[in-house]
């Protein structure tokens, strides 16, 4: 998760809570919390956390203000706590740890605080000791209880450097649990958190130890193709997939490529761009395994659209791509060009089906048609920028063909 992706336990529901505080009063609000939830009475604390949950609920201000919150709350949730502080004190905990990214940046351009003395809540909470009791939440038969950890782990995680300390707490096996028997929420929040984590070297093989594959395509064929969560399931089967377990185990999985090819048509661009890394790293590490899988499901509609319409490093991808699918990966002799137009019908030659066939051979003419409309425009706005200012445009696009 990126540092601008909320969690939706990060915020009170509307019944809970009244409007964030006035900055006139966010100052005693959060004085008061802290007494609270720093005395020794459980009724106190209990209140503070609710109180810290709304003030933190939009104020990144109230965020930075309550940091000395933060070891109290983590304590609220020992087992010798009282289960009823649990909920309480780890929403609150959610809400102090979202967005603290911003603040940082916000401080530095400011120059509010110098970079050394800026600590990020997600920080002070794993390293006040918040991974056990969060583990231990996991495997809660309480289902909200499970949901908050899961949401805790997602938020945690997108700290760098939390996440060799999520991994060595256990979390991951758990995680892929979560995936595979959560509620739908939790499943979408623990994926995310394998792919937030997935971005550290020693993580993907981790992961590819609890076999998530299976989980993470399923999850990927029945969410919506253009969310957030297909962007991270694209995002883990990308890691997953530059080791070899990882790439058997998505073509061994039934509707594993479809899955992924679906998100190459219908995905954001983001997921696109994971999504046509995957193939490729595929097939860049073994053609001749990988090639007749991928091309069967159709991919071809969606890399001809990204070599128009993706992201630059999609598109450079994408035609790299169509280049190994095609019969040959060699280039092809001076009659017949390197283009893209003539590897694109190599391949639509060796298609089998006129669905799939009549498919490609239209998207490659739309591929042609903006193309051509594509250096059209490119062409006439190098003529205005030729065109001295003081002359009508006719008169700087006459033929050179002598007038009868």
């Amino acid at each position: 998760m990126d540092s601008s992706t909320d969690n939706h336990y990060s915020s009170s529901s509307a019944s809970d809570s009244p409007r964030a505080p006035s900055p006139s009063s966010s100052s005693s609000a959060v004085s008061r919390a802290l007494q609270l939830v720093h005395s020794d009475d459980p009724d106190s604390k209990l209140e503070a956390a609710r109180e810290i949950r709304r003030l933190t609920k939009t104020s990144q201000r109230c965020r930075r203000q309550l940091s000395a919150a933060v070891l109290p709350l983590v304590r609220m949730l020992r087992p010798d706590s009282p289960e009823s502080h649990h909920e309480s004190a780890l929403l609150a905990l959610l809400n102090l740890a979202v967005k603290d990214e911003k603040y940082v940046v916000f401080s530095l351009r400011v120059r509010t605080c110098p970079f050394s003395a800026i600590i990020l809540n997600k920080i002070n909470i794993v390293e006040a000791g918040a991974l056990e009791p969060i583990i231990n939440f996991l495997r809660s038969e309480s289902l909200t209880l499970q949901e908050c950890a899961t949401a805790a782990l997602l938020t945690l995680s997108a700290s760098a450097v939390n996440k060799p300390f999520i991994s060595a707490s256990g979390a991951i096996p758990l995680l892929v649990e979560i995936l595979r028997d959560g509620s739908t929420q939790a499943k979408f929040d623990a994926v995310m958190a394998l792919s937030n984590l997935s971005t550290h070297p020693d993580n993907p093989s981790i992961i590819l130890e609890t076999n998530p594959i299976p989980y993470i395509v399923d999850l990927l064929k029945y969410c919506k193709k253009s969310s957030k969560t297909a962007e991270k399931c694209s995002a883990l089967i990308e890691s997953l997939v530059g080791f070899e377990e990882g790439r058997t185990a998505l073509t061994s999985q039934e509707g594993g490529v479809l899955a992924v090819v679906e998100v190459l048509e219908n995905g954001s661009l983001q997921a696109r761009e994971h999504v046509v890394g995957a193939l490729l790293t595929m097939c860049e590490s073994d053609r001749c395994k990988f090639r007749e899988p991928i091309l069967k499901e159709g991919v071809i509609p969606g890399l001809l659209e990204l070599t128009v319409q993706g992201t630059p490093k999609s598109q450079t991808k994408a035609q790299t791509l169509l280049r190994l699918l095609r019969e040959s990966p060699y280039p092809r002799s001076e009659l017949q060009p390197d283009t893209l137009e003539n590897i694109v019908c190599n391949i639509i030659s060796q298609i089998d089906g006129d669905e799939q066939s009549g498919k490609a051979k239209k998207m490659l003419a739309e591929m042609v048609q903006v193309s051509m409309e594509q250096s059209l425009r490119h062409l006439q706005q190098r003529a205005l920028v030729c065109t001295p200012t003081d002359l009508p445009i006719a008169a700087s696009c006459t033929s050179e063909v002598p007038s009868k």
